[in-house]
């Protein structure tokens, strides 16, 4: 069947019906290290790409508590899809801060998607009404379909670092046009395959003023409150719902596994499931991950009533919703890592549904803003 040329209208919720086609096809895209058409299909029509993109330059600007919802309920079932559509949604979250005939340009393009990479590891030389770019970036999630991609690049001025008062280098955010990048496969991670998240580089190419901007609420183009929310609390509370929703997979796969297994410690040789202590581990496990799981919704849904009734999200409120994703982190590392000694040799298996959730948890919880405070 073609595809539509537009997107359809989009859900805010997982269909059953779209969770089985991106289940179906989880474990080829983890063999050939990427998603299948067919789970591209799904972010491409369902219009998921551009859900926090402005309306008024061609996005659908949803309510950040329903994305995040959808990317949970998207983990649940394969995490490499997830991961993808949020980075590549949030990489389109920036079309909020472009400016708008440059967003409303980005939008308009056929299958649109952004993907990109925070760590400044290029130069943005002044030169004339523009840059001239040039650097290698990594884990670019979703490179293989991007049609534009971003990154943050260290200013110069005739071959001498910008600094900004307090002596620091001037970091600026730019977007590009695929056909100015070069992208290297380079993504070789034991989980997360199907994201290929790879590397990308622009060699000693111009852009004009228009492609840079800056992540700030109060230098955005948009008028919306999801442009007035705080790019970290945006950021904690996405990926803690990618490796939340991952961890509630492991947990309901862990759970067969164990009610699998027998209780070699037991007399009458019993199912390892019903083993006092295993129990106990299993409903505290499901028990930990629901209460950090309200608490994180609770604090994002006041702090979106603060944005969307205020214009603003005070400082508190995005400190206490950060708080909440990293508990929510912390309660799905605990299950994954609690549990998995009890699955038995077959959750070691490479081509076991458990092993690529266990895979895509552990990989995803490697990402900078994840790491457990030292």
């Amino acid at each position: 069947m073609p595809e539509p040329s537009t997107p359809e209208p989009a859900s805010h919720a997982l269909s059953p019906a779209d969770a089985r086609r991106i289940a179906r096809y989880a474990a080829e895209a983890d063999a050939w290290r990427w998603l299948h058409p067919v789970q591209q299909a799904v972010l491409h029509r369902r219009g998921w790409l551009r859900m926090l993109a402005p309306r008024a330059v061609g996005g659908d600007e949803w309510a950040l508590p329903d994305v995040v919802r959808l990317e949970e309920a998207v983990a649940r079932v394969d995490g490499s899809t997830a991961w993808t559509l949020t980075l590549c949604a949030g990489a389109g979250w920036f079309a909020g801060f472009l400016e708008p005939r440059l967003a409303r340009e980005i939008l308009a393009t056929r299958r649109v998607c952004l993907a990109g990479s925070g760590a400044p590891t290029g130069y943005a030389d002044l030169d004339g009404d523009g840059y001239r770019i040039d650097g290698l970036w990594d884990y670019a999630s979703g490179a293989p379909m991007a049609t534009h991609f971003t990154f943050n690049a260290i200013l110069r001025k005739d071959g001498a670092v910008l600094r900004d008062g307090a002596g620091k280098a001037r970091i600026q955010a730019f977007v590009v046009p695929a056909a100015l990048v070069e992208r290297e496969s380079t993504w070789r991670s034991m989980g997360l395959r199907a994201t290929a998240s790879d590397a990308y580089r622009v060699s000693n190419q111009w852009v004009s003023f228009d492609y840079a901007f800056a992540i700030d609420p109060a230098q955005a183009t948009a008028p919306g409150p999801l442009y007035r929310f705080p790019f970290l609390a945006f950021a904690y509370v996405t990926l803690a719902a990618n490796l939340a929703g991952m961890a509630q997979h492991f947990v309901e796969l862990a759970s067969d596994c164990i009610a699998r297994r027998r209780n070699r410690f037991a007399d009458d040789g019993g199912a390892l499931i019903e083993a006092p202590r295993v129990a106990a581990l299993l409903a505290s496990a499901r028990a930990r991950l629901g209460d950090a799981r309200t608490r994180v919704y609770a604090t994002l849904n006041e702090a979106w009533a603060s944005a969307t009734t205020a214009n603003a999200v005070s400082a508190a409120q995005a400190q206490a919703l950060e708080a909440a994703s990293v508990a929510w982190v912390e309660a799905a590392r605990a299950a994954v890592d609690t549990l998995f000694p009890y699955c038995g040799l077959a959750a070691a298996r490479e081509d076991a549904e458990i092993n690529r959730v266990w895979r895509d948890f552990h990989t995803a919880s490697q990402h900078s803003l994840l790491m457990p405070q030292p």
